[in-house]
């Protein structure tokens, strides 16, 4: 392949200070490189996502799973999870034959230039990152290695462990085989993966060797995103610090709710107003119960663990856990108090995945909010476009239902967890006819609370008032028991 100038950037340390280098001030040019051998551990978001991405690139990428049923399933060109545009890409290139899977370390690591390590890193009962299956990773890579490689370390690991991986591979590996370590966190978002990949804000690498990071740049060449080339410590870092920045923003939105709410101010136009401003942004300002999912949840808990056993006193970050876990008990004593009772009712939740395009039921704030409803002698319906079937064995004891109406059936309150596109044009006539009392609480600030009033809902959002028939009695049951159909 001919060399080709890449728009790129890149991160020199020199002594204490950082100098960037842009093309606009001055060229960096790299050659693109041949197209590499990529072995890839772990098949979950992150692993899939970076297989089948590089492979579509040109590569020739093996996978490695331990599940053979999940190693069954990707051989038959099926995705174990639902990520929009994945299950095209790894069809495609599985029939080019660029991409393919195996339980044996020894045929994915046999030709690879690169070695990416994706596996989970779940939180422990302390709080701390589990690494047991990145350490897992780093031994059958290094009774696996028979020739040079780069291990590119993905998964989100606390500081330190790109040294613990290259210690691990050290004292498994055959003597005199070199192998490098480098850190190069994800950024990927569940549900825009794919873009995420394609279209990277940036990529972040890190690593005590500066030539291994430099190859591993080229890798990402075809991408022309911005590069940062740092230490391994400093990497690993970057991904907490970013993630726990995203979560507090969101914790901070919903504190002001919270205020808002108290006060008669609407916290949507608030974060309109408060994102026009360039040094805050609109980003990450919507309010409603929280986050979930696989990373934010986990990564500010593990940065809390970090902080706190080095000696830190991380009060923020506690501040951010406590602000999410009022956020969904809030939203469930505002169902308790427009019922009056909890016991005998029967609740209707639409979405149950911690987010839209995804059935990652990880962390999910419906997963409290439903357990804590059940607590109090709620029935609950539910449905989600994709994640009941995820969402089943978690919550045995919930009515799942075929569709967001067939949740409305018979229901003393509907409630709004997650937003998919489907639920914002609902019909609103027809939901009306099926629930036992018209009772909208929504998590997602989906509606017009005036137009829901209009239609003959008592709708309750988040930061944007109370409902009027709250505010005129000290009752809510007397208020709300002639809401009966």
């Amino acid at each position: 392949m001919g060399s080709q100038q890449v728009r790129m950037y890149a991160v020199a340390e020199m002594e204490s200070c950082v100098w960037r280098y842009h093309t606009q001030t001055r060229h960096y040019f790299i050659r693109r490189p041949t197209l590499s051998n990529i072995c890839v551990i772990g098949t979950g978001y992150v692993g899939l996502v970076t297989g089948v991405c590089f492979a579509d690139l040109g590569n020739h990428v093996v996978c490695i799973d331990i599940d053979p049923h999940k190693i069954e399933m990707l051989r038959s060109g099926k995705s174990p999870i639902y990520e929009p545009g994945l299950e095209e890409l790894l069809e495609r290139n599985m029939r080019s034959g660029r991409l393919s899977f195996t339980d044996n370390y020894i045929i994915g690591m046999e030709s690879a230039d690169f070695a990416f390590i994706t596996v989970g890193t779940p939180m422990s009962d302390n709080g701390a990152a589990d690494l047991r299956y990145v350490e897992a990773a780093a031994q059958g890579i290094g009774k696996a290695l028979t020739r040079p490689v780069i291990i590119i370390d993905k998964s989100t690991v606390p500081v330190g462990t790109g040294d613990m991986v290259s210690d691990i591979v050290t004292s498994y590996a055959q003597p005199g085989i070199p192998f490098s370590v480098v850190s190069n966190p994800e950024f990927l978002r569940e549900g825009s993966a794919m873009s995420d990949f394609f279209k990277p804000d940036r990529i972040v690498l890190g690593s005590t060797d500066r030539t291994a990071a430099q190859k591993v740049a080229e890798l990402h060449a075809p991408l022309s995103a911005e590069i940062i080339i740092t230490d391994l410590r400093t990497a690993e870092m970057i991904k907490y610090a970013s993630n726990a920045f995203l979560a507090t923003r969101i914790s901070f939105i919903n504190e002001i709710a919270h205020i808002c709410e108290k006060l008669g101010a609407d916290v949507r136009e608030v974060a309109r107003g408060m994102g026009a401003d360039r040094r805050i942004g609109p980003h990450f300002l919507d309010a409603g119960i929280g986050y979930g999912g696989s990373c934010f949840p986990k990564d500010v808990l593990a940065l809390h663990h970090m902080a706190a056993s080095s000696g830190c006193h991380p009060q923020l970050l506690q501040a951010v856990m406590d602000i999410n876990h009022d956020a969904r008990m809030r939203f469930v004593s505002k169902v308790q108090t427009l019922l009056g009772s909890l016991e005998g009712t029967i609740i209707g939740v639409l979405g149950l995945s911690f987010k839209p395009n995804t059935d990652d039921m990880r962390e999910a704030p419906s997963i409290d909010i439903i357990q804590a409803l059940q607590a109090g002698g709620a029935h609950i319906k539910a449905y989600d476009p994709v994640a009941m079937e995820r969402a089943a064995d978690m919550m045995p004891s919930v009515t799942f239902c075929a569709t967001a109406y067939d949740a409305a059936k018979e229901a003393d309150a509907l409630l709004i967890v997650t937003e998919w596109n489907e639920f914002k044009q609902l019909n609103w006539e027809k939901v009306r006819s099926f629930v036992r009392r018209p009772i909208v609480v929504d998590g997602r600030n989906l509606y017009d609370p005036q137009e829901m009033a209009d239609r003959g809902f008592v709708y309750w959002g988040v930061g944007r008032g109370v409902p009027p028939l709250l505010l005129e009695t000290t009752s809510s049951v007397q208020a709300f028991k002639h809401l009966s159909v």
